[in-house]
């Protein structure tokens, strides 16, 4: 698998991850097989978040890594933290404890990289550059990023933060563009000129901050899949046609269009299937040329202009 750096740092990773969201819905046995087949494919980084399964799915995780014959060394443990029970809590001691109790659940001493889940309005900049400035010092969290922030959000962080933030987790599939669309339709009045994010790609490709597209296979936000739904006739026609050509199968056809972006941006797949994962991980070995990536957007249902 090809290899990306995440934003300015020297951490280096493959350049699909795994989402582990589900992880606690499957035995600690089959999650053991799930985390050896993806970093045989090449998939080293392992996404979390502390609200995923209420944090039985890190726990789930920490069981099934002690049964494979991967070191600590050998991968990195990403996590969220900052979504409480009807809030968003980015106060200092909540994200300096919420981390205490992922390293526990995840049985590590230290994660690769912590993000901030969904912006807090609340949010005090000093207080997450105390709490980042702890945990950098302490050697809990190697660097630090966000989830579903805009430039303006990550800008005001950042004037206090004495780490660059590396990450910004966003949401990305061939049939959900917000992010590319309005790039097309500059100073037009059709619905698609409208700027629903800041600009956020293309702040992360000035400042070198590393996009992590989560939900690539979804529609809406958890509706579900769009591959091989019979509402997505278009899209699915054009993703079978590459993915034969290149015998690869739909799903890594739809990973592969991600990859084709020069943001290098980080499709994050939440399979459970260790067959489905060392398929869709093919997808870094296609090539996919400029007309083939227009043609899979315009089968998405999107004009150009």
């Amino acid at each position: 698998m090809k290899r990306i750096n995440l934003g300015t740092s020297h951490i280096e990773t493959g350049e699909i991850s795994l989402g582990c969201m589900r992880m606690n819905q499957i035995a600690v046995s089959e999650a053991a097989e799930v985390i050896e087949r993806a970093y045989q494919s090449g998939i080293d980084l392992f996404d979390h978040a502390d609200i995923y399964g209420k944090g039985e799915a890190e726990k789930t995780f920490a069981d099934a890594f002690a049964e494979t014959s991967l070191r600590r060394e050998d991968i990195l443990l990403q996590s969220k933290c900052g979504i409480r029970e009807g809030m968003y809590d980015f106060s200092k001691d909540y994200i300096l404890s919420s981390v205490d109790g992922i390293l526990q659940r995840l049985g590590t001493d230290y994660l690769d990289t912590l993000l901030l889940h969904r912006p807090d309005a609340l949010m005090e900049p000093d207080e997450v550059a105390e709490a980042f400035h702890q945990l950098e010092k302490s050697g809990k969290v190697k660097a630090f990023g966000v989830s579903n922030q805009n430039p303006v959000q990550m800008a005001l962080l950042a004037k206090t933060l004495d780490q660059p933030l590396q990450i910004n987790q966003l949401q990305l599939s061939l049939v959900h563009t917000p992010m590319i669309d309005a790039g097309f339709h500059v100073n037009m009045a059709d619905e698609a000129a409208t700027v629903k994010d800041g600009g956020i790609l293309e702040y992360c490709r000035l400042y070198d901050v590393t996009v992590q597209a989560w939900s690539p296979f979804q529609h809406g936000m958890i509706e579900g899949v769009f591959i091989g739904n019979n509402d997505f006739p278009n899209v699915n026609e054009a993703l079978s046609a590459f993915a034969e050509e290149k015998n690869i199968t739909a799903s890594a056809a739809a990973i592969a269009w991600i990859l084709r972006h020069p943001a290098q941006i980080q499709p994050i797949i939440g399979s459970m299937n260790p067959q489905r994962i060392e398929h869709i991980a093919q997808a870094s070995e296609v090539d996919m040329t400029r007309a083939q990536w227009y043609e899979l957007y315009r089968a998405a249902g999107n004009d150009l202009p």
